[in-house]
Parts: C-alpha cells; sequence; structure tokens
C-alpha cells in the first residue's frame, strides 16, 4: 500500500508541477488552484508513504521519477526540447532510482 501513497504522491507533484508554468506566476486563477491542490495532495500522500518507505529513499525514488515526468510533460505540453547532456543526466537518473529500487536493502524486503 505503501508504493500506492508514494506513486499517487509522484503523479500529484507532476500535475502540480507541469501546471506550475501554466499557472503564469499564480496570475491564472484554474492553473493556480491545481497547483496548490496538486502539491498539497503529493505532500499528503507522501506522507503516508512515509510511514514504511525510509525517508531517503522515498524521496530519492519521488524526485527521481518526478524529474523525467515533469521533463516528459516540458516536451509533450509545452514543446520544450531537451538536449544530448539533458538528456543523458535524465537517463542517470532513471538507473538511480531503478538501482535503489532493486537493489537497496534500506527498503526491508
Amino acid at each position: 500500500m505503501q508504493w500506492i501513497f508514494l506513486g499517487v504522491a509522484i503523479l500529484m507533484e507532476v500535475i502540480a508541477t507541469s501546471t506550475l508554468k501554466a499557472s503564469e506566476g499564480f496570475t491564472k486563477l484554474i492553473p493556480s488552484v491545481v497547483v496548490i491542490l496538486g502539491y498539497a495532495l503529493s505532500f499528503y500522500t507522501f506522507s503516508f508513504a512515509l510511514k514504511t518507505i525510509p525517508l531517503g529513499i522515498a524521496y530519492a525514488i519521488w524526485a527521481g521519477i518526478g524529474i523525467v515526468l515533469v521533463s516528459l510533460s516540458g516536451i509533450i505540453i509545452y514543446k520544450q526540447r531537451l538536449d544530448l547532456p539533458a538528456l543523458l543526466g535524465i537517463l542517470m537518473i532513471i538507473a538511480g532510482v531503478l538501482i535503489i529500487r532493486l537493489f537497496s536493502k534500506s527498503l526491508g524486503k
């Protein structure tokens, strides 16, 4: 169940962060509300994930997957481009998350 909470936290954070650009500095009402609610729900569900997942591990996975998904939303929604160094960096983040998830004994598998 803790992984579901972490997944929801990541999804809400990605929605909030992706909508942050559309809020135009919190001058647009609907995107601003989405940002505030998204971050609130993200932290709320993240707190439940932290009941059983170690803080550092949960945050690394949350941040790593969030970076990848927000980057993808920038490409898809905002038509932003990433150069080769940015793509390589994102691939390293993905590798780091996979290493933690697959091999870390800190997760208490």
